[in-house]
């Protein structure tokens, strides 16, 4: 049997592909950007070609540094960006507009529709969902109403909808010649479409929604034999597994048991905790989702706190005031002062998620003074993470009845040592960090083996943990408390700020 697995994991800014080994250890890797296309405040954008283009290119160099090929690899995992929607023609796989990113908050005034009749949670009892600017289903409903023949063809059958995993899988297995147009139950239950009791599309949710069930993809499991690629370089290889990237990222720490959580700090924060066999209903803000369905077993839920913003403000630091030139140089910043200055930043830039869910919100500098340096807003803006993660874990345990006993982490932010300190002693939790922080990839690739007998079972990926570090909380009580009460007082600031 070969003995690589490789992953796609395409991400919100970037697209990488990763091999790896059976013991889950990086072989290779490669990895590329893409664009950010803001063409109105509050609008983003992503271009489809360039993410397919992407895709296949980094295959190639990870192929290549790797010193394999296609016929190496076992078989071939695919983790996406998940709310993010693409509408495009059957017959020329060209995409029929830009694709709408999940952070985009263009559909506000049809959230504001439909929670005119029945309020925000209208559709939460199936979905899991309240309604929301983030999910794909008034992304797709967005489209139909505003592309020229979108909707027509959509209800023919000619157009075709899918979240990025949808797009890629159709193009990488064939595309306009015979591609596979699937999707996996972790991806179709972030469309707001989809009955989460029976993992299947509902039919009066499409009909709330005005979305034709021609367009939809065929839902299939996470972890399953789907087809082989049909592009160069992967040309061969089977593709088994796909897993939206936060649901990835918890198969990827191994979180099989109830209680079990993980939080992976990329362009935003995703904290999930797996619920098991049914979906537990949020009090708390939080979202019920699919974990993850291997092969014919039942369907695995969790509890999901998601928060939009995090790695993002370093980014907006980088690119739009220029204070830094690479991402990684904000830690070296912030740690030329002791603390913030009382400065924080709430980052709602596109609203605030879990657990408030405020789509007016936007983001607030507060506590400024003459003696703020860029200094303390590069800290203010690394513990901004630390404060949302721990408003997620406060909303977690209050749902679930289950205290943190230690978080673990994951994604490009957990290479952040000040971050990971911050973290735990605003948490009072020890954080962990693995040895491979790629747990988004890594999951793809587990999703993958274990469909092609790789490993024999979930709880065989255990023995492929390792960590590379713990952070213990060093934090006295009382600084704590003042911290995350001024950080509260901050993201009072920002609410309603939108009309």
């Amino acid at each position: 049997m070969s003995r690589y697995l490789a992953a796609i994991d395409q991400g919100t800014t970037s697209t990488r592909c990763i091999v790896f080994d059976r013991a889950g250890a990086i072989v290779a890797q490669a990895q590329q950007e893409h664009r950010q296309l803001t063409p109105h405040p509050g609008w983003v954008e992503h271009d489809p070609d360039a993410l397919l283009a992407n895709t296949i290119a980094v295959a190639g160099a990870a192929l290549a540094r790797a010193g394999i090929v296609a016929a190496d690899l076992a078989a071939i995992g695919l983790s996406n960006q998940r709310e993010t929607t693409v509408l495009w023609d059957r017959r020329t796989g060209r995409p029929l507009a830009n694709a709408i990113v999940w952070m985009d908050t263009r559909t506000e005034a049809l959230v504001r529709q439909h929670a005119a009749d029945g309020g925000q949670d209208r559709f939460r009892t199936r979905t899991g969902l309240p309604l929301s600017t983030y999910f794909s289903g008034l992304k797709l409903a967005w489209l139909l109403d505003h592309v020229p023949g979108a909707r027509a063809a959509a209800e023919r059958g000619e157009a075709l909808f899918g979240t990025v995993d949808s797009w890629l899988a159709w193009w990488l297995t064939g595309g306009p010649a015979g591609g596979l147009h699937v999707t996996d139950v972790t991806n179709a239950s972030r469309t707001q479409l989809m009955d989460l009791a029976t993992c299947a599309w509902d039919p009066s949710l499409l009909d709330a929604f005005g979305v034709p069930p021609a367009c939809l993809p065929r839902i299939v499991s996470s972890s399953a034999v789907l087809g082989k690629i049909a592009l160069a370089p992967l040309a061969g290889v089977r593709l088994a597994g796909i897993l939206g990237d936060q649901q990835a990222a918890l198969v990827g720490q191994t979180c099989f048991a109830p209680g079990e959580a993980k939080n992976t700090y990329g362009t935003g924060a995703f904290l999930m905790m797996n619920t098991g066999a049914a979906p537990v209903a949020s009090r708390a803000g939080l979202l019920t989702t699919l974990a993850y369905r291997f092969g014919d077993a039942p369907p695995c839920y969790a509890l999901e706190g998601a928060i939009a913003i995090t790695g993002a403000l370093v980014q907006w630091l980088r690119d739009n005031l220029r204070m830094i030139d690479t991402a990684p140089e904000i830690e070296a910043l912030a740690r030329e002062v002791p603390d913030n200055g009382d400065v924080y930043i709430v980052p709602a830039f596109s609203g605030l998620y879990a657990p408030y869910w405020k789509s007016t919100a936007r983001g607030v500098i507060a506590g400024l003074t003459g003696f703020a340096t860029r200094a303390h807003i590069a800290r203010a803006a690394l513990e901004a993470t630390a404060y949302q993660v721990r408003d997620v874990v406060e909303a977690m345990a209050s749902d679930s009845g289950i205290t943190l006993a230690a978080l673990q982490t994951d994604g490009g932010m957990a290479a952040n040592d000040l971050l990971m300190q911050f973290q735990a002693d605003i948490l009072a939790a020890p954080v962990v960090r693995p040895r491979v922080i790629e747990t988004t990839a890594l999951g793809a690739a587990y999703a993958a083996g274990l469909a092609v007998g790789v490993w024999p079972n979930p709880e065989a990926l255990r023995a492929n943990a390792a960590v590379e570090r713990v952070f213990t909380p060093a934090m006295g009580e009382a600084d704590r408390a003042r911290y995350y009460r001024s950080w509260q007082k901050a993201v009072q600031r920002s609410f309603d700020w939108a009309q």
